[in-house]
């Protein structure tokens, strides 16, 4: 941030600087205490304390539940901070920091969702800003899908990340700080292999720069400007609503809800090719950027079609017991 002007924006340079001595990026924490202290300089205060954290609190009520928590905690942590050398300093109280919310439940869809998707995004015109349009719709489809990548990753790959000629994409400093590599199936590679040589022909005649996004849109000073996570996920959501993907409560699935999609289904493609399961846990945990298998476990929900494959496993194998006969 800005050459420390007043106490609060010394302790959360000072702050900042030890979360990222520990190996912690800190971005976003770093963002909200510098429009904390902007927020303090509008109202000449040269400190924080209930009076100003309150108001600024105020200025948060158009966020949900969870931001306003993640937001008000990441103040409350700099405040313990300063709190170690300043026993008097404010710190806000835990009680006064909103709720999360609970997670989304996801709505799940299966392989014919996904090819009415794929022939929306294919029919898609092609926009002056955009004209590649139908081209990248139609490929984060299929990543997505057939990958189970996050939206910023997906956002974020650059033509140096992708080796079309084995098929393999590189995620570079994704969630919790990891890298990986991604193999992709064969049909997604030659997806992806068509989308490149469109991409050539529509975008970039000459060579391209490496640095490149994959996921371009209208050139600027020579270069293609890459699709947000923000844009990708809002142009998504618009064909997931257009070809009417609902639950049976009228949901429309987000974008993460891939993710949930690709898991479930890998673990339909073990049961059915009669694979060990749980020996296969850790590898899905690796291809989804996973520290452990806990939080794969969260993908992994007991819908009806699991549930019968699971089924179908276990009499195969222990059928006999139940019937009482021999093996």
């Amino acid at each position: 941030m800005d050459t420390p002007c007043t106490p609060l924006d010394t302790w959360i340079t000072r702050y900042i600087a030890h979360q990222r001595a520990l190996g912690r990026s800190c971005k976003e924490a770093a963002w909200v205490l510098r429009t904390l202290s902007r927020f303090a300089a509008v109202h000449h205060a040269d400190e924080i304390n209930t009076a100003l954290f309150d108001a600024w609190c105020q200025t948060q009520q158009h966020l949900s539940a969870s931001s306003r928590h993640q937001r008000q905690q990441m103040v409350r942590d700099l405040c313990r901070y300063r709190q170690r050398f300043e026993s008097t300093c404010f710190v806000p109280d835990v009680l006064c920091v909103p709720a999360r919310q609970p997670h989304a439940i996801p709505v799940l869809f299966g392989p014919d969702a996904v090819k009415r998707l794929l022939a929306a995004a294919s029919a898609l015109e092609p926009h002056p800003y955009s004209p590649l349009r139908a081209q990248v719709m139609r490929l984060s489809i299929v990543l997505l899908y057939t990958a189970g990548l996050r939206r910023r990753e997906l956002a974020r790959l650059t033509l140096h990340d992708v080796d079309a000629q084995s098929g393999v994409l590189r995620i570079r400093d994704s969630k919790f700080h990891k890298s990986r590599f991604v193999p992709l199936s064969a049909d997604a590679c030659d997806e992806l292999n068509c989308y490149l040589r469109q991409r050539m022909l529509l975008a970039s005649p000459s060579r391209p720069d490496p640095d490149e996004p994959l996921l371009g849109h209208q050139r600027r000073g020579g270069r293609l400007r890459a699709y947000s996570g923000g844009g990708l996920r809002d142009s998504l959501h618009t064909l997931i609503e257009q070809v009417g993907i609902r639950d049976v409560h009228g949901r429309v699935p987000r974008v993460h809800d891939f993710r949930h999609v690709f898991a479930i289904e890998a673990l339909l493609r073990w049961y059915r090719e009669g694979v060990d399961v749980q020996a296969m846990l850790p590898r899905l945990a690796l291809y989804m950027g996973h520290v452990s298998i806990a939080s794969t476990a969260y993908y992994l929900r007991f819908v009806p079609p699991l549930a019968e494959a699971a089924s179908v496993r276990f009499g195969a194998q222990f059928g006999h017991v139940i019937q009482g006969g021999a093996p």
